[in-house]
């Protein structure tokens, strides 16, 4: 039996359908399997390792918290907790954080966190969304195949067009009883959709003429993602929750509810909880992480993006490229599964993000020669 036939064997569910392929380093933009090969990736743990794999300051954050303290119960206070939230609020312009596991768990805190302000259960979506996997974000996710197997879910989740206005304000019931509107400034999983900025400004519009809480799911698109620390700083509209997740502790799990000083005040004490969130570790690594988001890497991120965007609109095969910042993605004229199938074979990790869509999410860290190269393999993938 070969090494990868023993871990196929072990007793996990089957909930991933894992690739052939097992890792066992990690460094910048590129991973190492257990039989020597190199792989080049620009999946990036889908949009986690932001600073790459192996970041120095990350680890070196990581171990000297390790050292210190890896676990202390939210009952007391720990510093790098402490320390997170206020880079997150400084970056935010004001805002208290909640900090938990995964995005799923933000998204649940969201939801919880709009219907004890607003004293509203409904929810007002969008089609093509994702949002997570436990019952109240997956309640919130506008894809039915993901939903159909688990209904019935959360009620009171009505759902609008992205990019339509008038589908918006249609979505929302018309008891009175939405308490929040939320969105992805970038869909990602529904295949690399931007929401356009005056799309955005209306939805802020509607929140406040109906007492609702504007809520973003930066989860994917936050820490220095799309080119700006928040995508929503590129639409000029400050949503009143955000959350956050993947990128944030370059790796480690973390989850964070971000909430407004202007709309804070709706939790008190045993509102909500989460045994291992805020956890020590993660927190110093997280807040290596934010303090490397610099001007300089946002701009390095936007010229990055470019230069992808460009290679990948002149492919064989490519219908559309789109997408802000290195959350990129390339429309096929073809299914995508089998294109990340056989660039995976040719040395490269892309993902799928819906069934002709390629999404490119390298480490932002990634260089334009690494750029050139994933470009290569996947033209040769292509033709």
């Amino acid at each position: 039996m070969t090494p990868l036939e023993e871990l196929t064997q072990a007793p996990l569910l089957p909930t991933y359908a894992r690739h052939d392929v097992t890792f066992v380093h990690g460094q910048g933009c590129w991973l190492l399997a257990d039989d020597g090969r190199r792989y080049l990736d620009f999946a990036a743990g889908v949009a986690v390792i932001g600073l790459g794999h192996g970041h120095p300051a990350v680890v070196a954050a990581a171990h000297s918290q390790i050292d210190l303290l890896w676990h202390a119960s939210n009952l007391y206070w720990t510093k790098p907790m402490a320390q997170l939230a206020e880079r997150l609020s400084a970056r935010y312009g004001g805002a208290q954080a909640f900090f938990c596991n995964s995005g799923a768990e933000a998204i649940e805190a969201a939801v919880k966190y709009a219907r004890k302000a607003t004293g509203k259960p409904g929810i007002v979506a969008l089609e093509g969304s994702f949002h997570g996997r436990t019952l109240g974000a997956l309640s919130a996710t506008g894809q039915p195949a993901k939903r159909a197997a688990f209904e019935p879910l959360v009620p009171g989740v009505s759902f609008a067009r992205l990019n339509d206005v008038e589908s918006l304000e249609a979505a929302v019931q018309p008891t009175g009883s939405t308490g929040m509107i939320l969105i992805e400034p970038v869909q990602g999983e529904g295949g690399v959709h931007p929401a356009e900025p005056s799309f955005l400004a209306a939805a802020a519009e509607i929140a406040e003429e109906i007492g609702a809480l504007l809520a973003f799911d930066e989860i994917q698109t936050g820490v220095g993602r799309t080119g700006t620390f928040f995508a929503f700083e590129q639409a000029g509209v400050r949503p009143d929750l955000v959350t956050l997740a993947k990128g944030l502790a370059n790796g480690l799990p973390i989850g964070c509810l971000l909430v407004a000083d202007e709309a804070a005040g709706a939790f008190v004490p045993g509102d909500h909880a989460s045994t291992f969130g805020g956890n020590p570790v993660a927190c110093a690594a997280a807040c290596a992480v934010v303090d490397a988001i610099t001007d300089e890497l946002l701009a390095d991120v936007q010229a990055s993006g470019k230069r992808l965007l460009a290679g990948l609109a002149a492919l064989p095969g490519v219908v559309e490229a789109r997408g802000p910042g290195l959350l990129a993605a390339a429309e096929l004229d073809r299914p995508a599964a089998p294109v990340v199938a056989r660039a995976l074979e040719a040395g490269l990790l892309l993902t799928s993000a819906g069934d002709k869509v390629l999404r490119l999410t390298p480490p932002l860290v990634v260089s334009a020669e690494e750029i050139d190269r994933a470009l290569e393999i996947l033209g040769e993938v292509l033709r």
